[in-house]
Order: structure tokens, then sequence, then C-alpha cells
């Protein structure tokens, strides 16, 4: 059982990796790409013997440089948030949130008591995590929704995680074979082994709410 434990820890810790890996690979294409591609086009395009759009045609090159630099740094702070989790599972929801915000498609409130009472368990804030990620990349790829909940909260002896959107909903019960490929039976396998619990709420029109209690620490 120790065995299988440590190889699930393995697993999830390299699914969290691939996941930060694929939101690094989908910006720098995306978003730093085109405004370098840009940069480049406004530069190309400054003639020399027109000297009143040349220094329009330079400052707009900078800004789409300075944009960058910026975008850059996101970047890196998101790669540095990779280990984020060691530092707390408050802080990687919180980097979680920032990046799912920078789209400008959703509206993510965030609310909990984020110090518990005996202390952290490094191993079950990332097995929790994970499902996080799951959780909010099914309501991206599949709820419609523009708004969302998330809510962590600690008493001396559970942890309770909820994450809520209101996006078109689904029944559970009625998901085929191929749709739980969303992920919902390896949440119920990785809150399980940590000795959780994960109830799924939801029905047509009426959003989703996901709830997590696990012991805790």
């Amino acid at each position: 059982m120790k065995l299988a434990f440590e190889e699930e820890i393995v697993k999830t810790q390299m699914e969290v990796q691939e996941q930060t890996m694929q939101t690094v690979g989908a910006d720098l294409h995306d978003s730093i790409g085109q405004l370098l591609s840009l940069t480049a086009l406004t530069l190309g395009s400054i003639e020399l013997d027109d000297q009143g759009k040349i220094q329009n045609k330079i400052d707009a090159a900078i800004d789409l440089t300075g944009r960058s630099i910026k975008e850059l740094r996101q970047l890196g702070r998101l790669l540095h948030g990779e280990q984020a989790i060691a530092a707390g599972l408050d802080k990687a929801i919180n980097q979680e949130i920032t990046w799912i915000e920078r789209s400008g498609r959703y509206r993510v409130s965030y609310e909990g008591n984020t110090q518990p009472a005996g202390g952290r368990d490094a191993d079950k804030d990332l097995f929790v995590f994970r499902i996080v990620q799951e959780v909010l990349n099914n309501i991206i790829k599949h709820a419609e929704a523009t708004e969302i909940s998330i809510k962590l909260h600690y008493t001396s002896e559970q942890m309770r995680l909820t994450i809520a959107d209101n996006g078109k909903g689904f029944e559970p019960e009625l998901l085929s074979p191929d749709k739980k490929g969303m992920g919902l039976h390896g949440m119920r396998k990785r809150a399980s082994i940590i000795g959780g619990e994960l109830k799924i709420t939801s029905s047509p029109g009426n959003g989703s709410t996901l709830e997590i209690y696990i012991p805790y620490p």
C-alpha cells in the first residue's frame, strides 16, 4: 500500500508539471508569440524617408516589447508556481486563479481560512491541488461558465474545498463511459487515496458544484 501511494504521488507530481508546461506552451504561442510578431511587423514597416511616422512606430514597438517582457515575467512566476504547492495549497490555488483571470473570460472569487490548525500535509495538498487543476480545466473546456467560486476552509480535523461555476451544468449519473474521461473517476480516486470524499452536484442549466472533504492534517 505504501508503494502504491508513493507511485501515485510521483504520477500526480508529473501531471502537475505537465499541466504547467502546457499552460506555458500555450501562452508562448498565443500571447508572447503574437506580441513579438507584431513588434517585428511594426519595426519592419518603418520607412526612413517618412520622418513623421518613424517615432510613432518606434513608440509602438517599445510598447509591444514592454508588454512581451511583462508576459515573460508572468510566465516565470507560473513556472515558480509549480513549486508553490510546497508553500501551501492556498498559494498554489491563487496562482491558478491568476492565470485563469488573465483570459478575461471569467470572474473568480476565492475565500478561505488558509492556516490549518494542525499543520500542513504536503502530500494531501498535492493530491487536492491536482484535483483543483482538473476541475478548473473541465470548467474551461466544457462548462461555458463566466463565474467560478472557490472556497477553502480548515477545521481542527478536516479540509473542505468547494468549487462552483455558473455554467450549463450536466447530469453526472448520465455521463457516458467516454465522458467519464473528464477526470471524475481520477478525482474520486485521488480523494479516496488520502481518506477523503468527493461530491459533485450538477444539473442542466444550473451550473456545477464540486465538494471535497479530506481528513486534515
